[in-house]
């Protein structure tokens, strides 16, 4: 019995009941136009004193609603409410507007059983609490059998007036249960008709892939700039502590490459971070991942080689190059990739091989100016050696590389750990990877 009365009046009950009622009062302005039409083929004077009449004008008046339900704000406003109210779990329903046909019909279905249903009960919801009040006070008070209530002759025997309590609560219940009823079948149905289809479905996941492939991006941008300006001043730093006794100009170069890394790595921080600030702002290029906002620029091969190897000579890492290209007439996108893949390329021989490796450095344009060649060269004995939680750097080199179509071959070969990569100037730009950058 409990269960019973928890599904007619219970808490989800009666807020799917409020959802009913305010799709009754969405429909009286489709009512009002149905007697407009209607109302030129009737006898009646009064449409609201016949109930054939407003059951006419009801159901011209649906047409009406299904035209409204493809205009594309319905479905969210639809959405929203059957959210609110209705039960439903959200992760089922469509988000915002309908666009192709498959939706907009299936949100015009929608709208007009909403109202249709809402109408029925809103009218039932104000027509029979009133009479099944009656019923039940009237074996109590003789003055509601008065003539003036239009009582039938029926309720003059007292066996009726006996029972007519007992019809007037059957009345209040199966008012409860036909909004209990209706109620569930929406529920039910919303997600049919208010779930995504398979093109949202589709711009779902593209969105998801564009999230990914902006957090990725983020990783490799944190991951290539601090990595590499952290790992450069420990051992910036540990190597002006073992002569600051015996080489102070030593030491003063290298307190000075400290203080030159950790203020442009500021900088650079404050670009990867504006990307989050400014996600989906006209600063930046969603589009290509990679791309920083404009009002933080990334460095670049033309601009940064200098001060790059600058600093990372003063880690004591001894690095020999030779540019065979000039990096002024490289495409921005490349020179600002090559960039981040040197970085990268000297970062790791800081990290694996430590101070006083060789590092050789080549940077040439090939095959008659349509690819950019990296090759970067240090002893493997030492460079080769694992450690913990390594790899993402050769990893975002490689998707930095296939990025811009390139390609990326790195390990030993002839006694040398050897870094190849090679990016076309025609800026043949591939789809960003999903994984882990």
């Amino acid at each position: 019995m409990s269960a019973l009365a928890r599904t007619l009046f219970g808490r989800r009950t009666r807020r799917r009941w409020i959802h009913l009622i305010l799709g009754g009062a969405l429909a009286m302005p489709y009512v009002f136009v149905g007697e407009l039409i209607v109302g030129p083929f009737t006898s009646s004077q009064n449409l609201f004193s016949s109930l054939p009449h407003q059951l006419l004008a009801f159901g011209a008046g649906l047409p009406l609603a299904a035209v409204t339900g493809v205009f594309p704000l319905t479905r969210p406003m639809s959405v929203a409410v059957v959210r609110a109210l209705c039960g439903v779990d959200g992760d089922r329903l469509a988000d915002g507007p309908a666009h192709t046909r498959q939706a907009k019909g299936r949100t015009a279905v929608w709208f007009t059983l909403h109202l249709g249903f809402g109408g029925v009960v809103a009218g039932m919801s104000l027509a029979t609490p009133p009479f099944a009040v009656v019923l039940i006070v009237l074996p109590l008070y003789a003055g509601l059998r008065d003539s003036r209530l239009d009582l039938p002759e029926l309720f003059d025997h007292t066996w009726v007036l006996a029972l007519s309590p007992v019809a007037g609560a059957a009345m209040l219940a199966a008012l409860a249960g036909c909004a209990a009823g209706a109620g569930a079948l929406l529920a039910r149905w919303a997600p049919e008709l208010l779930g995504p289809t398979p093109e949202d479905r589709l711009a779902a996941a593209e969105a998801h892939a564009a999230d990914l492939a902006v957090r990725n991006r983020l990783a490799r941008e944190l991951h290539d700039s601090v990595g590499h300006a952290l790992s450069a001043v420990t051992l910036q730093a540990s190597a002006a502590r073992r002569v600051l006794d015996s080489d102070p100009e030593f030491v003063r170069e290298a307190l000075a490459a400290i203080e030159d890394t950790t203020r442009r790595t500021v900088g650079e921080l404050d670009a990867v971070l504006g990307v989050l600030r400014d996600a989906g702002s006209p600063g930046g290029a969603p589009g290509v991942p990679g791309t920083p906002p404009a009002t933080a620029p990334s460095p670049t091969l033309a601009a940064d080689l200098d001060g790059l190897l600058r600093r990372t000579r003063a880690g004591g890492l001894r690095v020999t190059v030779a540019v065979e290209a000039d990096p002024e007439a490289l495409p921005p996108l490349v020179s600002r990739e090559a960039y981040r893949i040197v970085q990268e390329a000297l970062s790791n021989a800081l990290k694996h091989a430590g101070p006083g490796t060789s590092v050789t450095l080549r940077i040439r344009v090939v095959l008659d100016g349509r690819e950019l060649a990296i090759t970067a060269e240090n002893p493997a004995p030492t460079a080769a050696v694992p450690r913990p939680g390594g790899g993402h750097g050769l990893r975002g080199i490689a998707d930095r590389a296939r990025l811009l179509g390139g390609t990326t071959e790195c390990g030993p070969v002839d006694g040398v750990w050897r870094l190849h990569v090679r990016l076309p100037l025609g800026l043949h730009i591939r789809p960003p990877l999903e994984g882990p950058a």
